[in-house]
C-alpha cells in the first residue's frame, strides 16, 4: 500500500474517544442525503458508506444518473486499524490512482448541547472549525459501525450521522442496514491502482473536467525577419502578418455544454522590447462575405472603410452588411521588459520572470466552439519583440448530461478600433476628435437577454495625452444614452515587479506606477458589461462619444474601443 508520511491537503481530522462498543465488529451500510438549511433535501445527492472489519468505504451514489464521460469514479476509505485515509479515483480511460494519508488528531472539537436522536440513535453534537469554517457533527457509538460522510472527520468506534458546514449545508443519515454473515461485500479491491501523492491526485481529478487547447506556445511576436506563410487555409498552421506582430491560427475547439466556464490564459515575456505595448487576443468572424482575413492577406485597404466627419479613413473597424470586425476576447498590456531586462536594472526589487493574464471569457462561449480563427497581436517595432503563449481552458461545471437542448445565441461585434494591423498601416482610433463613432446594426427576430460587452483604453503617452487624462465614455443606442463611465486604473503600482525597464523618476515613482485610462503595464483591461433592455428586432444605431485630446506637435491621442452584443435566441 502506498503511504505518505506528511499530510499535504487534508483538512482537520478529529478523533474523540468513546466507550468501546460490544457491537464494534458489526458490518453495515449507511445512506446519507443532502442536508441544507435545516432539513434533508429529498431530490439532492446521495452518499453511501459501507463498514466491515474496521474499514469504512464511502462514495457518491451516481446510480440512475446520466453522467458526462469525463466524470471519474471516486471512492474513499478509512482504515481504522492502520489509521490511514485512502482516496481512489478511476478515470474514463481506465486509469486508476490512489493517495494515502495518516489520520490527524488535532484538538478543538468539543461536545455541545443535549443529544439528539437521528434514525432512533442517540447522537451527541460536536462543534469545531476547519479552514475558518464552522463544522458541526452529530455522532453515535450505538450502531456498532464506524465512518463518516466526510473523510476528514473520523471518530473512533462511532459513526457520524450528520455533518453540517457553516450551518447551511452537509449530509444526514437517512437509512441504516446491517449485513448478515456471509453477505458482506468486498470493501477494498485487490488492485487499488497507481499510488501517488495528494497534489498529483487532486490535479488529476480537476484536470478530468478541463479541456485545454494550446493555441500558441512561446510564439515570438516581433518586427522584421522573413515571413513565409502556408499557401491556403489549414487547421493548426501558424500564420504571421504585419511584420510578425500578428499571429493567427485556425483551431478546432471542443463542443461543450452550456454553462461551461472558458478562460483565456496568456503568458508573456519580453524578448528584447523594453516598452509597454498593447496586446489583443481576438476571434476573426468569417460568416459574412468579407472578413479580417482579407486585410491580413491582401492588405488593410481591402477592408471596409469607415470615414469620419473630417474625411479620415479607418480600415476594418466597424460592422457592415458584409463584414464583421474582430471579436476581442482579451486586451492585455505588456509590462516594461519583463524577463529580458531583469538583470539589466537593479533597484532592489525581485523581478518577475513572466506575466500571466488569465481572464474569464465565458460570455463569448458561442464563438469558442468548433473551428474558428484565433489571433494575438502585440504592437512593437523591435527585432526581438515578445514571447507569448495562449491557452484556452474549458472548465465543465456540470457532471450530468443535460436533457435540455443547447441554447442558441446572437453574437454581433459592432466595432473594434484597436489597430491590430498597426505595423501594416491600419489607422489609430482617432475618429473621436470631431465625431462620435457611429455604427448601424440589425437585431434579428427572437433575440432576448441582450448584454453589451465593451472594452476601452485611452492612449497618448505624454503628460497631456489621453493615456494620462481621465475621459468620460458615453454610449448611445438610437440617440438614447445607455452606458457612460470614465475608465481609469489607479492600481498600476501594484505591478511594479513586472516592469524592470520602466523609467524611474526623481521623486521615487516609476513610469509603470502612474494611473492610466483603463489599463496598466502588465495587466488585463477588463470588459464592461451592461444589459440592453427592450432592444427590439430591426435596425438600430450605436454611437460612442469620447472627448479626444488635442494634438501636441507630432503627439496624438487615440482610443481602442471594442463592442459586442450577445443575446439569446428564442427557439
Amino acid at each position: 500500500m502506498y503511504r505518505k508520511g506528511i499530510l499535504v491537503l487534508l483538512i482537520a481530522v478529529c478523533s474523540v474517544g468513546f466507550a468501546s462498543s460490544k457491537d464494534a465488529d458489526k458490518s453495515g451500510r449507511v445512506e446519507y442525503s443532502t442536508w441544507r438549511n435545516g432539513e434533508v433535501v429529498p431530490d439532492g445527492d446521495k452518499m453511501v458508506l459501507e463498514y466491515t472489519d474496521y474499514i469504512a468505504k464511502s462514495w457518491i451514489d451516481q446510480s440512475g444518473k446520466k453522467l458526462i464521460p469525463e466524470v471519474p469514479m471516486q471512492v474513499n476509505y478509512l482504515s481504522y486499524n492502520d489509521s490511514v485515509i485512502i482516496r481512489q479515483a478511476t478515470f474514463m480511460n481506465g486509469d486508476r490512482f490512489f493517495t494515502t494519508n495518516d489520520f490527524l488528531l488535532p484538538d478543538g472539537f468539543l461536545p455541545e448541547g443535549k443529544p439528539e436522536r437521528i434514525l432512533g440513535y442517540r447522537c451527541q453534537k460536536y462543534v469545531g472549525s476547519s479552514f475558518s469554517n464552522k463544522i458541526e457533527l452529530w455522532v453515535t457509538s450505538k450502531t456498532g459501525l464506524q465512518g463518516t460522510p466526510m473523510l476528514y472527520f473520523p471518530f473512533a468506534e462511532a459513526v457520524v450521522m450528520r455533518y453540517v458546514r457553516n450551518g447551511n449545508s452537509g449530509w444526514e443519515a437517512t437509512n441504516i442496514d446491517f449485513y448478515k454473515k456471509g453477505k458482506i461485500p468486498e470493501i477494498i479491491p485487490a488492485d487499488m491502482g497507481v499510488g501517488t501523492d495528494d497534489v498529483d491526485f487532486s490535479r488529476r481529478l480537476a484536470n478530468a473536467f478541463v479541456k485545454e487547447v494550446p493555441v500558441f506556445t512561446r510564439q515570438q511576436l516581433n518586427w522584421g525577419g522573413n515571413i513565409e506563410n502556408p499557401k491556403g487555409e489549414y487547421t493548426d498552421s501558424l500564420y504571421r502578418f504585419a511584420g510578425g506582430t500578428v499571429v493567427v491560427k485556425r483551431v478546432k475547439l471542443p463542443e461543450v455544454p452550456d454553462g461551461t466556464s472558458v478562460f483565456a490564459e496568456v503568458t508573456e515575456q519580453s524578448n528584447g522590447d523594453a516598452y509597454d505595448r498593447t496586446g489583443s487576443v481576438f476571434v476573426i468572424p468569417v460568416d459574412k462575405a468579407r472578413s479580417f482575413l482579407d486585410g491580413l492577406t491582401d492588405g488593410v485597404d481591402s477592408l471596409p472603410q469607415y470615414t469620419s466627419k473630417e474625411g479620415k479613413v479607418y480600415q476594418g473597424v466597424v460592422e457592415t452588411t458584409d463584414y464583421d470586425p474582430l471579436i476581442e476576447l482579451m486586451r492585455f498590456f505588456t509590462p516594461f521588459g519583463v524577463h529580458h531586462f531583469n538583470k539589466k536594472r537593479d533597484v532592489g526589487i525581485q523581478w518577475s520572470d513572466s506575466v500571466t493574464y488569465k481572464q474569464d471569457v465565458s460570455d463569448l462561449m458561442p464563438v469558442l466552439k468548433g473551428e474558428c480563427w484565433i489571433g494575438v497581436f502585440v504592437g512593437n517595432y523591435d527585432g526581438g519583440g515578445h514571447k507569448v503563449s495562449l491557452n484556452l481552458k474549458y472548465y465543465l461545471n456540470e457532471q450530468e448530461v443535460s436533457e435540455k437542448p443547447a441554447k442558441k445565441y446572437w453574437v454581433q461585434p459592432v466595432f473594434n478600433t484597436t489597430n491590430v494591423l498597426e505595423m501594416a498601416g491600419q489607422e489609430y482610433g482617432t475618429m473621436f476628435g470631431t465625431d462620435t463613432l457611429t455604427v448601424d446594426f440589425d437585431v434579428p427576430e427572437g433575440v432576448k437577454n441582450v448584454t453589451f460587452r465593451y472594452i476601452t483604453t485611452g492612449h497618448g503617452g505624454w503628460g497631456g495625452g489621453d493615456e494620462f487624462v481621465q475621459k468620460k465614455n458615453e454610449l448611445f443606442i438610437d440617440d438614447e444614452p445607455f452606458f457612460s463611465f470614465t475608465p481609469w486604473r489607479v492600481d498600476c503600482g501594484t505591478y511594479r515587479a513586472s516592469n524592470p525597464a520602466s523609467g524611474n523618476f526623481w521623486n521615487g515613482l516609476s513610469s509603470s506606477d502612474y494611473s492610466r485610462s483603463g489599463w496598466c503595464p502588465g495587466t488585463v483591461s477588463y470588459p464592461y458589461f451592461t444589459p440592453v433592455d427592450n432592444l427590439k428586432p430591426g435596425k438600430h444605431r450605436i454611437r460612442v462619444y469620447i472627448p479626444l485630446g488635442e494634438r501636441e506637435g507630432n503627439m496624438f491621442s487615440a482610443w481602442n474601443v471594442s463592442g459586442v452584443f450577445v443575446g439569446e435566441i428564442e427557439r
